[in-house]
């Protein structure tokens, strides 16, 4: 049997039309798609379909969250917000670890200090007058 090759030194492929033909039909529903999505009549009519599925979905998410909240207390077990609060309640108490922590460092910094470097305390502040009899 003879076999041809192409003129790139590899064997045709008869698939090669059907490829093109597929990729060409791809390129174009893809161009057509993006104009379509990037015109104002596709957002104005995508906003009004949300719209409308929203003000729609609305009550029925309401009911829905009623009922799971009472079937959490049934089982006594925590609600979204009562995780919420516990949560911040978490940070809260992390912000002030965190400020006790910064607050001990300069104590600490302060008391390891050498004699010679520490402000004495016994002697007058600059401009403030002793009282007579005040040691």
């Amino acid at each position: 049997m003879s076999e041809k090759q192409a003129p790139n030194g590899k064997e045709p492929d008869p698939t090669d039309p059907f490829r093109e033909m597929r990729d060409g039909y791809l390129d174009a529903w893809s161009k057509t798609m993006v104009d379509t999505v990037n015109s104002d009549a596709y957002a104005k009519a995508s906003g009004m379909m949300l719209n409308s599925y929203l003000s729609t979905s609305s009550p029925f998410r309401e009911a829905v969250e009623k009922v799971m909240l009472q079937a959490l207390q049934q089982f006594s077990m925590p609600s979204r917000a009562d995780l919420i609060s516990l949560a911040e309640r978490a940070v809260n108490i992390e912000l002030r670890l965190d400020d006790m922590d910064a607050k001990l460092d300069r104590i600490e910094k302060l008391l390891t200090k050498p004699v010679s470097t520490r402000r004495r305390t016994t002697q007058p502040l600059k401009g403030i007058k002793k009282r007579k009899g005040a040691r």
